[in-house]
């Protein structure tokens, strides 16, 4: 399905997880030992029960969602924000509900509490390492968010390491990195991002005798315009000069397949609150030996073997324990991972379908109002997912966005998109292209997912139409 946005090829379902005779599934993968006892431990067979119910659950004619992936709602809105953050899926809801009354200490307690949590974060992590497609000997490193697995990238990077990155990223793949990070200039198709990143790699090794760590830097998909990225072919190219490639997928992973070891990406940052499961969480996944290098993101319980009297004398965990300092956030992870696991066992062609047909509805709705213009990068046809970015020539941006929302019920996202040098860039390009000099200095925002229907982009449509200025 959607793996043909990121040229990678479907990675078959792998084999069943097997379990022990009392029926509790076992860990593949090896889970840190924390200081106070064991990763793992018995608990009771998971049940799956569905203890919370949707407020509403928009379906219809979109993109189809139903069991665990129908999202909770308030009747009467219209949510199209979904870039920004994405509602609450009812597998998530019905995870967390279903932990609540186990919840307890998470590596470090011998009480039927703790030991069922410590298995639960551990599956947690094991399932959305699945998810992403990691490599066995890969670090999953349960985060904030996208913003904070990025930041936590840069404060492993060995030392000396050059950073490539396109104008064109979030601030969150744009403010972390070092200082003389190299910012190439947004390009006009995929084929452009890679000849710069390969002609900028040429440069850097010629000017570090071929010997100074590159990371190159980059998103699976804008959110600002939803386009997509070559990611495989930046991952080639990048490691044809010996650089390593690092991949914020936190608009790709709601909306594509996503298989690091397939993309031969090396690390890899996503969001819960994107992926259905706003319960704070987010993931840095990747190659260990630079995190396991690095000192710790945050310094604490956890992250230690062992504290001795000196002051500096500590010893480290490896793995991603040494970077996860203090309480985790246990309903987090296990959120992520309902939700991922719901994903994996979904028709996502068909999801991907449905959300491409929405997708182009409102692309083609859009076109066919007259003070219209829409925000892009690449040529009009490039592949996309469902985020459409927009301008109402002659209306304040933040004005229109108040009105949809107070008038039609409809809620997006107005301004810049924590985005603004690409913004901004595509706003002048619109402008240009539109032969319009009433284009607002900001934009409007109207991003599609799982629950979306034809319904809520007609309404937008018609609402729009409404507030268009006359010609």
């Amino acid at each position: 399905m959607s793996t043909s946005l990121v040229s990678a090829p479907t990675r078959p379902a792998g084999p069943a997880r097997p379990t022990d005779p009392s029926g509790v599934e076992r860990l593949s993968r090896t889970a840190p030992a924390g200081p106070a006892g064991p990763a793992a431990a018995p608990s009771a067979a998971r049940t799956r029960t569905s203890p919370v119910e949707p407020v509403e659950v928009t379906i219809g004619t979109g993109v189809e969602a139903t069991g665990p992936l129908q999202v909770l709602g308030v009747p009467g809105q219209v949510n199209l924000d979904y870039a920004a953050t994405a509602p609450c899926a009812r597998a998530a809801a019905d995870a967390v509900a279903e932990l609540l009354p186990w919840y307890g200490s998470v590596h470090r307690g011998a009480g039927a509490l703790s030991r069922r949590s410590t298995l639960a974060y551990e599956r947690a992590r094991q399932d959305v390492g699945d998810f992403l497609g990691v490599r066995p000997d890969d670090s999953v490193v349960f985060t904030r968010n996208t913003t904070d697995a990025l930041n936590l990238l840069a404060r492993a990077l060995p030392p000396g390491t050059r950073v490539v990155t396109f104008a064109a990223e979030h601030h969150a793949n744009l403010l972390p990195w070092p200082t003389g990070a190299v910012r190439l200039p947004v390009p006009d198709s995929a084929g452009a991002a890679v000849r710069a990143v390969d002609a900028a790699l040429r440069e850097l090794r010629r000017g570090s005798g071929g010997e100074a760590p590159i990371l190159v830097a980059v998103t699976g998909a804008s959110n600002v315009t939803g386009e997509c990225w070559p990611i495989a072919d930046l991952a080639r190219i990048a490691h044809r000069h010996d650089a390593r490639i690092a991949l914020d997928a936190a608009q790709l992973a709601p909306h594509a397949e996503l298989d690091v070891t397939a993309l031969a990406v090396d690390y890899v940052a996503v969001s819960g609150h994107k992926l259905y499961a706003p319960f704070g969480i987010g993931v840095l996944a990747g190659r260990a030996d630079w995190l396991d290098a690095a000192p710790p993101y945050l310094a604490g319980g956890g992250a230690t073997l062992g504290v001795g009297p000196a002051t500096h004398d500590v010893r480290w965990v490896d793995g991603p324990g040494r970077h996860e300092a203090g309480t985790p956030n246990l309903l987090g992870a296990v959120a992520l991972a309902a939700v991922c696991n719901a994903l994996a066992e979904a028709d996502r062609a068909a999801l991907y379908a449905d959300e491409q047909a929405l997708l182009a509805r409102l692309r083609s709705g859009l076109a066919g109002l007259p003070d219209v213009v829409e925000l892009r990068t690449f040529a009009v046809d490039a592949p996309r997912v469902g985020i459409v970015s927009f301008v109402v020539a002659g209306r304040d941006s933040a004005e229109v966005a108040a009105d949809l929302a107070q008038h039609w019920q409809i809620g997006l996202r107005d301004g810049l998109f924590c985005a603004h040098p690409l913004a901004r860039r595509l706003l002048t390009e619109a402008a240009d292209r539109s032969g319009r000099r009433d284009l607002p200095p900001t934009a409007l925002r109207a991003s599609i997912g799982l629950g979306s229907t034809a319904a809520h982009v007609d309404r937008l449509l018609a609402a729009l139409a409404s507030l268009a200025t006359p010609r």
